[in-house]
């Protein structure tokens, strides 16, 4: 029996219907059997003894794959929408790397952007409360781009300055050979990340790099302080009961409505 357009939308899209989730929940599982065919195909003496095998299971996977985005974009109302939606441009992202893979070798590995369609699962399974917390941290950290952008132009000029005095100040011989060169040097000091890879030498350089390593350490806190800042303000407003009459906002553990009136 052929579906018609409609159901198979419903399948495909819908999870309200017992063949909808049957099918989700068995995308779910393709997609865990891609992404982990990915990760062991990674492994050096596992790729050489089966290394065609791998390949086989490879474009299996992406042919099932591009079947289902066709589909998709078959039955959905408007292609053009699904197309050029998040999901949508994250389902093309999931085969495209196997066809790449043609030109270039290795780009395959890039498959593993599949695991990224398991967030699906929160839809799937209805997790009211996980869709409600990913809201706010969305909420969050668009809130705090701007903030931290601003930041960040500062970090930016900080270390471009400090590179170019330690360039200055060690020269080539202690390994600062050029501005691009120290200024790479005063990103991973600034980071506390230190590799080592250069050292200044002399005591104005030393003394330099403490500064920045002490700076660098009150410089971690702030955007995690932004972007707490706004996850508090907006894990403190999706908390905020609605009015079921007029579905205001209002305070927390407010007994009426604070806009017409109504019990809570």
């Amino acid at each position: 029996m052929l579906l018609s357009k409609r159901d198979l939308f419903e399948i495909v899209f819908g999870t309200n219907t017992k063949a909808a989730r049957r099918f989700d929940v068995i995308l779910l599982w393709v997609i865990i059997a891609s992404v982990s065919t990915v990760i062991i195909d990674s492994l050096v003496d596992v790729n050489h003894n089966y290394k065609q095998l791998f390949i086989y299971l490879e474009w299996t996977f992406t042919i099932l794959f591009t079947g289902e985005y066709i589909i998709r974009i078959y039955i959905v109302p408007h292609p053009r929408k699904y197309i050029f939606s998040i999901w949508g441009l994250i389902d093309l992202l999931s085969i495209l790397p196997t066809y790449i893979s043609l030109i270039v070798p290795g780009a395959q590995f890039l498959t593993i952007l599949r695991l990224i369609r398991l967030l699906r699962i929160f839809r799937i399974l209805n997790l009211t409360r996980f869709l409600i917390e990913s809201k706010i941290l969305y909420t969050a950290i668009r809130a705090s781009v701007f903030k931290i952008s601003i930041f960040m132009l500062f970090v930016f000029v900080f270390v471009i300055v400090l590179g170019t005095i330690m360039f200055v100040i060690e020269g080539g011989e202690s390994g600062f050979t050029s501005i691009p060169q120290s200024v790479y040097w005063a990103i991973i000091t600034i980071t506390t990340v230190g590799y080592g890879d250069i050292v200044p030498q002399t005591v104005a350089g030393k003394f330099i790099a403490s500064f920045i390593m002490l700076i660098g350490y009150s410089i971690i806190a702030v955007p995690t302080g932004i972007f707490a800042m706004e996850f508090a303000k907006g894990n403190k407003k999706e908390k905020a009961p609605r009015c079921m009459k007029c579905n205001h906002k209002n305070p927390e553990h407010s007994r009426f409505c604070n806009q017409c009136g109504s019990k809570m």
